[in-house]
């Protein structure tokens, strides 16, 4: 059932006049279909979870995003994913190497060796547990230090 558009009263599907007051009844126009398709600059996923999924899998992820998301809050983190977790790595690959020169030492700089790597090892799942969480609650928690060089890199690409 439709309504007069000048004195509101109720019309039947079909009339062309109102009952009331004369007025001239339009027919509905039909809206063409147009899909509901995100736009080519986000990833199609809330802003969110696509900064919670910058961190899953490290720096991989925070560079797969930072290419592919432009949305602000998406690029931080993605860029923090690749600040953090590439510094992590890159330290965890030094000490893959230094662990041949500790063969030398031994004992002492073979536990030196473990301690030193099992510390990155937990700095960086407590880094990726709470970076997940504060990404997932729409926060922008900055990494100190390397915040800044994640804002510069979220702004370039």
């Amino acid at each position: 059932m439709a309504f007069c558009g000048k004195c509101g009263s109720a019309v039947n599907d079909g009339t062309a006049f109102c009952p009331q007051c004369g007025t001239a009844i339009a027919p509905p126009v039909a809206q063409p279909y147009t899909p509901n398709v995100p736009p080519a600059t986000t990833s199609g996923l809330q802003e969110n979870i696509a900064g919670m999924l910058c961190y899953l899998l490290g720096w991989l992820t925070g560079i797969i995003f930072l290419l592919i998301d432009k949305r602000p809050f998406v690029r931080f983190h993605a860029a923090q994913s690749i600040v953090v977790f590439g510094i992590l790595h890159i330290i965890q690959i030094v000490l893959a190497y230094a662990w041949v020169g500790t063969a030398y030492y031994g004992a002492g700089g073979w536990g030196l060796h473990w301690m030193l790597s099992s510390l990155i090892s937990l700095l960086s799942f407590v880094a990726w547990v709470v970076l997940m969480v504060m990404a997932y609650q729409g926060k922008k928690f900055e990494v100190p230090g390397a915040a800044s060089i994640a804002h510069s890199l979220a702004g370039k690409v």
